[in-house]
């Protein structure tokens, strides 16, 4: 499972040798079934994950209503920021949508390897300079463009989620009931 995670960091930066053998231990394999909370609201982050294979979600209640905040798709990484850099408890989840094979990868041992391996850290830097720029999309995707518009780009970025997620989880995404999703889905 390391194999992917390391063939994907390539895309961002290249590791030496011994840097790959110093990030290898920090990494563990999980394997998740459907439905099961990878990370529970309330939990303080100290762990960054990388999806090998399934469908994540990030979720959160708001009023007792589930709302998705975003998707993870196999190949990508995953992982509560907010709380990581503060440490304090998110109020988020992050939950399997179908069976999944996850690289665990230890961020208190991370953060230690930045001084030795300047490379590892310019590696991170970059995913998560990659994942705020996917999150002032999403914001922006919100503030100026319809429902109708957003699960367009959604369909065209991701044309089997209808097939993969459940529809209350895209309406939920998408900012809309699933009675406004089934008609924006009867004019495609």
């Amino acid at each position: 499972m390391l194999r992917q995670l390391l063939q994907y960091v390539e895309h961002f930066n290249s590791l030496s040798i011994p840097a790959i053998e110093a990030f290898s231990p920090i990494c563990t394999s999980l394997n998740l079934e459907k439905g099961k909370d990878l990370q529970p609201i309330g939990h303080t982050c100290k762990t960054i994950y990388f999806l090998n294979s399934g469908i994540a979600r990030i979720y959160y209640y708001k009023e007792e209503i589930d709302i998705t905040e975003s998707f993870s798709f196999e190949n990508s990484i995953l992982v509560r920021v907010e709380s990581l850099f503060t440490g304090k408890p998110s109020k988020k989840a992050i939950q399997v949508l179908e069976d999944a094979e996850i690289v665990a990868i230890d961020a208190v041992r991370l953060f230690k390897l930045y001084d030795n391996f300047p490379e590892i850290e310019r590696l991170f830097r970059k995913i998560f300079e990659a994942s705020h720029v996917e999150l002032i999309n999403r914001i922006e995707s919100i503030q100026f463009h319809t429902a109708e518009e957003r699960y367009k780009t959604l369909l065209q970025e991701r044309p089997d989620i209808i097939q993969q997620v459940p529809l209350k989880y895209i309406a939920s995404y998408l900012g809309i009931t699933q009675t406004s999703l089934s008609r924006i889905r009867a004019q495609y």
